[in-house]
């Protein structure tokens, strides 16, 4: 089994903090939010990962291709770098990774999270993970027959059809098949508004009669702007709280200072008269003093003193000094 992550948009929605890093990079509870996503994967699918196929943008550099090379390889996986340097669309996307797309793959973008606990069904041709939603107006869903088969895409229904929405992640059986259907749209131009779409491929696929099911996640998670991405971390923490993962490091330095649960602490945080949680992250080597903290996602090295914060993003390096509550502090900034 392959997984295929495109992952090339550096998150403009998500900025400051993704003027320095890209968005699947951004830590949720400790573990950057691209990691969590294949883990995750790799837990559903149960079989052995072959391949991590990212798909970046060159101007990423080297030191994030090293940190994804990495992360395929703490799961037993061999880490590979593939490159789209122009917005073409998810199909074209996908196909700057063709070299990888052989046997059964998985194809998932890396801004969203889950939690499952589905038997994929290898025997389809196509899974296609969805999650049930309260307006699937805003989504594109899929429609099923009585077999519990996918006879449908539907973008944005304006009149109900489905209230299972595409959370962006798919299983292929045989990458082959897929690589040929989205080649055909490249060499035929099939665009729509100026861009090649993964779901051109999969109805053509659904005309020729493959099998497509449904996987249906319990919990979908966004990371597309700041509110949803500390909203994420809060869930993903209660989450590993609830299943009994220790989340505070042995070596934070704790005076004086109370951790509400569930919060993430990590390597050499640094508390002195502080109340941190509950749904804190904080990231290696930060620094809080007279400091009371909640609902926040704080990244690594950051010094943070007599502040009263909630609903809170804080990047990496940054420094702040102050009463503000709900901000967002992109890497190496200073507030004091």
């Amino acid at each position: 089994m392959k997984i295929i992550v495109p992952m090339a948009g550096r998150g403009s929605r998500l900025r400051p903090h993704t003027l320095t890093i890209p968005k699947p990079l951004i830590p949720i509870a400790g573990k950057p939010i691209v990691h969590r996503l294949v883990e995750d994967i790799a837990g559903v699918i149960n079989q052995e990962i072959e391949e991590i196929a990212f798909i970046i943008h060159e101007s990423f550099g080297k030191q994030v291709e090293e940190d994804l090379i990495a992360i395929a390889e703490k799961l037993g996986s061999k880490g590979r770098i593939y490159y789209q340097n122009e917005a073409l669309g998810t199909a074209h996307a996908i196909m700057c990774a063709k070299d990888s797309m052989s046997g059964p793959i998985v194809v998932a973008y890396a801004d969203t999270l889950f939690r499952a606990d589905f038997a994929l069904d290898t025997s389809a041709d196509s899974v296609i993970w969805v999650k049930q939603v309260e307006d699937p107006s805003a989504f594109g869903v899929v429609q099923l027959n009585g077999n519990n088969q996918i006879v449908d895409f539907v973008e944005k229904p304006k009149e109900f059809v489905s209230d299972l929405a595409i959370i962006g992640i798919y299983y292929f059986k045989s990458g082959e098949t897929l690589r040929s259907e989205l080649q055909y749209l490249l060499d035929n131009n099939v665009v729509k508004g100026g861009e090649y779409q993964l779901t051109d491929g999969l109805e053509n696929m659904k005309q020729k009669g493959m099998k497509f099911v449904p996987g249906k996640v319990d919990e979908w998670m966004d990371c597309g702007n700041k509110e949803v991405t500390v909203d994420t971390n809060s869930r993903m923490l209660r989450f590993l709280h609830n299943d009994g993962v220790n989340m505070v490091s042995a070596s934070a330095r704790i005076e004086n200072s109370t951790i509400i649960p569930p919060c993430f602490i990590g390597d050499d945080v640094v508390l002195i008269n502080s109340t941190v949680g509950p749904n804190v992250s904080l990231g290696r080597a930060t620094h809080l003093t007279n400091t009371t903290i909640k609902n926040s996602l704080v990244q690594t090295h950051a010094h943070i003193k007599n502040a009263d914060l909630d609903n809170a993003m804080i990047g990496n390096h940054a420094a702040f000094d102050g009463n503000f509550k709900a901000v967002s502090i992109g890497d190496y900034s200073v507030l004091e």
